[in-house]
């Protein structure tokens, strides 16, 4: 083995520690481990390698700092270390590597500042520092290594502005000299995700030979013309979304370039549309999201040779419809426009669609059950929520077993089609104000076991709440509020395990298509706002019954739900105590019980809610005084109003303050329970002795007789008596009088 010159062993799922035996192979220049879960640190003997030429140690987990050992390979031009775990500041010792031209260190864990030392690197031809925790300013002395074709130093804590000087790349601060053109070498520039600042300057326009350019999420500002681009007939790669940016170009400019992906969210383009992208027959990739368009839709737009691989055009003011079959692959996103006219068909290989708040109408069932060419069998997001849609769901979700369904906020009606169910892997399902009707269906919950969220507000369902649901044990979202729902809240509802246990997951949850990533969101109402999540989504929990007619106790069980951040039950018929246990739901954020029936004091443990910051439990009968904490005393007085609470911040309680009135376990019912009993002999009483008079006249003939003489000569005596007065009586025993009355004699 002494004389193998070539080692690759990359991408071959080794693991533990790197082989032993290395350093015997002395005539060896080229070693490649790479894509391995190699975790061990660099062995010792590697070092003595001095004739290596290349070490490719990417993407393992190799740890520890940056070994001083390699100073020994004298004889390094590529150091290849990316997707590890170095961490340590960045090495001086480094910068002696004055034949080194390719340097990757990329996707660590590497913090400080770089030395202007890194000048002394004069052969270096590629730099990629990306990923790492570097900081300040990008040094000066960078400007010597003129070799430079490729610079990554992406999402890292630079800061200070883009210059040049002596025609080498540097990074001060000040102005960008016009000298950045002399860099004709240069052809990929990747400056992303950091916090530059300033214009860039117009002799990038220069760059002949540049093909690739990242400066998306930076701080730069300003104005950009067209001469920036005036040389620029290679590049194919612009991305500068995540700026505030202004392009401003002449009416009939045509680009020197043919480009391929272009990103240019959050720059200022309108508000016309950019006629100059008409000649860019190679572009498959665009965004130009928020970026102030309020044209109309140019019709040649739709009729690009090449078809869009990503295309983002959301969160503009562009109108007009679109054509039934678009040009599009993989990810479609024309949400937030004034786009209107029917739906299109969806595109066979199509992954993600997002047609939401716009002005679309009809119906959706030549959308998703039109032909096309071939059968859509991958979309995975579906978002048509926020039009003016209407008819039924079509009873044709086969071929998508893998999908996100939002259709919230528009017309739909009837009932959901059992074929929704054959959607095993939904993640989830927003239908909410919307007019659905009949029951919540059984199969929701045994179809469903990757579901977390499930919304369903605002619309006319009716009937109990399914037990069924509780066997969404991924659950963290449920809102049934604003329907007709009755019965009792199902006790199984502790059966929602993520709202319930810890959740190691990460805060989002995106897909990835094509060359881009798209988030999941969800739209949430708590704390009387609406509130849309995409980044910590898989971090919120939540559960809204409200404004139901729901009715029985709240169920101690779902206290144990513990990661339950919001809970609204308002707005029902629920009776009994608040739960004893509620403040074992220590998490929880927003807790409405308000508009029910509940009686009782209010548990001492609502004090342990440290994190409540919207509390109502208004218009209920509650008594006795409000639990000391520093959460409850922060709340206004709107939170107690419509009980017989007392204490802060409501009135202070005293020894006259209404207190619960015991019997034998000083409950409310017990209380009312002399009160019922008084009315109900009090009007037994009447019943009785109305008819233990009036039922033997009415039966029984002698005794009316007698009862009528006797009123007679009553009748008779008062007429002699006061004769001044008109009495007479009816044959049927009723009293009449003529209404009139005479004035007394003088």
């Amino acid at each position: 083995m002494s004389s193998l010159v070539s080692l690759d062993i990359s991408g071959c799922n080794f693991y533990g520690s790197i082989p032993s035996g290395l350093q015997n192979m002395t005539s060896l220049r080229v070693f490649d481990a790479s894509i391995n879960n190699l975790n061990s640190t660099i062995p010792e003997g590697l070092f003595n390698l001095s004739s290596l030429i290349s070490l490719r140690l990417g993407f393992n987990n190799i740890h520890g700092p940056i070994p001083i050992g390699l100073l020994n390979m004298t004889s390094l031009r590529d150091i290849y270390l990316p997707g590890n775990a170095f961490e340590s500041n960045f090495p001086n010792w480094l910068y002696s590597f004055s034949h080194l031209e390719s340097l990757n260190l990329g996707g660590n864990l590497l913090q400080g500042v770089i030395s202007n030392a890194i000048g002394n690197l004069t052969s270096l031809f590629s730099l990629d520092l990306s990923f790492n925790r570097l900081e300040g300013r990008i040094p000066r002395s960078l400007g010597n290594l003129c070799k430079l074709k490729q610079i990554a130093l992406s999402r890292n804590n630079f800061d200070g502005e883009m210059s040049l000087a002596n025609s080498k790349i540097i990074f001060i601060s000040g102005p960008i000299p016009m000298s950045i053109g002399r860099l004709s070498s240069l052809i990929t520039l990747d400056l992303s995700n950091n916090q530059l600042n300033g214009t860039p300057p117009q002799s990038l326009g220069q760059l002949a030979k540049l093909e690739r350019l990242y400066i998306s999420y930076n701080l730069l500002k300003g104005v950009v013309y067209d001469i920036h681009f005036a040389n620029l007939t290679r590049l194919y790669i612009l991305d500068a979304s995540g700026n505030s940016l202004t392009f401003k170009a002449s009416d009939r400019w045509i680009p020197p370039f043919q480009i391929e992906v272009l990103r240019l969210s959050s720059w200022q383009l309108g508000p016309q549309f950019p006629l100059w992208l008409q000649s860019q027959g190679k572009l498959h990739e665009l965004a130009i999201a928020r970026t102030g368009i309020s044209d109309s839709m140019p019709t040649w737009f739709w009729s690009k040779p090449s078809a869009f691989v990503y295309l983002n055009l959301s969160n503009n003011q562009i109108q007009g419809e679109i054509p039934r079959k678009l040009n599009a692959r993989c990810t479609i996103d024309l949400s937030s426009n004034n786009f209107s006219g029917q739906l299109p068909l969806i595109p066979f290989n199509v992954g993600l669609i997002d047609l939401s708040k716009n002005s679309f109408s009809g119906s959706i069932y030549h959308m998703l059950c039109g032909t096309m060419d071939e059968p859509n069998t991958i979309l995975r997001f579906l978002n048509l929520g926020d039009n003016f849609l209407s008819g039924r769901i079509p009873d044709c979700w086969k071929n998508w077993p893998s999908l996100s369904l939002h259709l919230r906020n528009n017309k739909l009606s009837g009932e959901l089609p059992q074929s929704l169910q054959q959607c095993k892997k939904l993640l989830i399902i927003d239908l909410s104000k919307n007019e659905f009707i009949g029951n919540i269906p059984t199969w929701l919950g045994n179809s469903f076991s990757e579901l977390i969220v499930l919304n369903v507000r605002s619309n006319k369902f009716q009937g109990d709440i399914p037990h069924e649901l509780c066997c969404l044990s991924s659950l963290q979202i449920l809102d049934l509020a604003h329907n007709n729902l009755s019965g009792p809240v199902p006790r199984c509802f502790n059966n929602f395990s993520a709202m319930a246990k810890k959740q190691n997951s990460s805060g989002d949850i995106s897909y990835i298509e094509g060359f881009a990533e798209f988030l999941e969101n969800a739209i949430l109402v708590t704390k009387g706002r609406i509130f849309e999540y995409s980044t910590i989504l898989q971090l919120v929990t939540s559960m809204d019954l409200s404004k139901n007619i729901l009715s029985g106790e709240i169920p101690e069980g779902l206290t144990t739900l513990v990661e339950l951040r919001s809970l609204n039950l308002s707005g029902n018929h629920l009776t009994g105590r608040i739960p004893e246990h509620i403040g074992d739901m220590g998490l929880l954020e927003s807790l409405d019980f308000s508009l029910n029936q509940l009686w009782g004091e209010i548990p001492s443990s609502m004090s342990s809610l440290t994190f409540l910051s919207h509390l109502n439990l208004s218009y209920n009968n509650l008594i006795g005084r409000i639990p000391l904490s520093t959460q409850l005393q922060s709340l206004d007085n709107s939170s107690f109003v419509g009980n017989n609470l007392c204490g802060p911040p409501l009135a202070n309680c005293d020894s006259n303050m209404i207190k619960p009135k015991v019997g034998h376990s000083g409950n409310e019912e017990e209380e009312e329970f002399p009160k019922v009993w008084f009315f109900a002999i009090l009007a037994l009483g009447f019943v009785v002795g109305f008819w233990a008079v009036l039922g033997p006249l009415l039966f029984k003939m002698s005794w009316r007789i007698a009862y009528f003489q006797f009123l007679d000569e009553v009748a008779y005596v008062l007429s002699v008596a006061y004769p001044k007065t008109k009495v007479s009586l009816t044959t049927d025993g009723t009293n009449a009088t003529d209404g009139t009355s005479t004035s007394e004699e003088p």
